[in-house]
């Protein structure tokens, strides 16, 4: 009998590039785990290891070679293209690391496009895009452009757009890559504000361990297989940030403690 908390299930999966036995690359090597409705989790490991990779196989940007991926209790990578897109639309989010906002329309105008593009009604628009808005803190800049904005403000009208759908699972590559250190932390605190109190499921591909301790939970990727898993349960951020950078450290990268 299936787990009614478990949203996503990944089901050894594999991945290949090339198409002769002799310059075949094997990106994603029968990786297999769970995603519970509500979790917070962190995918890490070195450049190559596959992080990206399979993120996009996640997001249905890419298929897998072998496997299953199954979200929500559908199987997605026999979905076809039209029922693959429509799904997208409907039950996933993203949160890209160049934030992707459109210049020439208004904050409120950004975060409504999933909307107005699926004909939501405009009244309905108005109210969850001012109710997102104001659970991010970014009511009073709806009628701004981007470029009249913070870093941090551009990253919380992202994660508006991300949610707005209400989405099963937002999926987060490299988030805070193009913020400055102030701005990063804002957008994990909000993002971690998005976990505890809206219950939003998260799965965050990120090489910074500051980042990862944001999650409740991390998985470390080599070679393309699942090396180690942590769980941050009752620990104090601090304490599961010295965690991860412990295992970054056997993964081959370098060690600094945090006191």
């Amino acid at each position: 009998m299936e787990n009614s908390s478990v949203l996503l299930h990944i089901h050894n999966i594999q991945k290949y590039y090339g198409s002769n036995n002799s310059n075949i690359v094997k990106a994603l090597d029968d990786i297999s785990f769970d995603v519970q409705k509500g979790e917070f989790l962190g995918i890490m490991g070195s450049s190559g290891a596959g992080k990206s990779t399979l993120l996009n196989c996640i997001s249905t940007i890419d298929s897998v070679s072998a496997g299953k991926i199954i979200l929500d209790g559908k199987e997605v990578n026999l979905l076809k293209d039209k029922m693959l897109a429509r799904f997208r639309r409907e039950n996933l989010g993203f949160i890209f690391q160049d934030f992707s906002l459109l210049d020439n329309l208004t904050i409120y105008d950004n975060i409504a496009l999933a909307l107005t593009i699926n004909n939501v009604p405009t009244d309905v628009i108005k109210k969850k895009v001012e109710h997102v808005a104001k659970q991010l803190g970014i009511y009073e800049i709806l009628q701004h452009y981007p470029y009249e904005t913070s870093g941090g403000q551009k990253q919380r009208c992202a994660c508006a757009r991300a949610i707005i759908n209400e989405p099963k699972l937002v999926l987060a590559d490299e988030p805070t890559g193009a913020l400055d250190s102030h701005s990063a932390q804002m957008l994990l605190e909000t993002m971690g504000d998005m976990n505890e109190k809206l219950k939003t499921t998260f799965i965050m591909v990120t090489h910074d361990a500051l980042s990862a301790s944001y999650a409740k939970r991390v998985i470390f990727l080599k070679d393309g297989k699942i090396y180690r898993e942590l769980q941050r349960g009752e620990k104090e951020r601090r304490k599961f940030f010295n965690e991860i950078l412990d295992s970054i450290a056997l993964l081959g990268g370098e060690r600094k403690y945090v006191s």
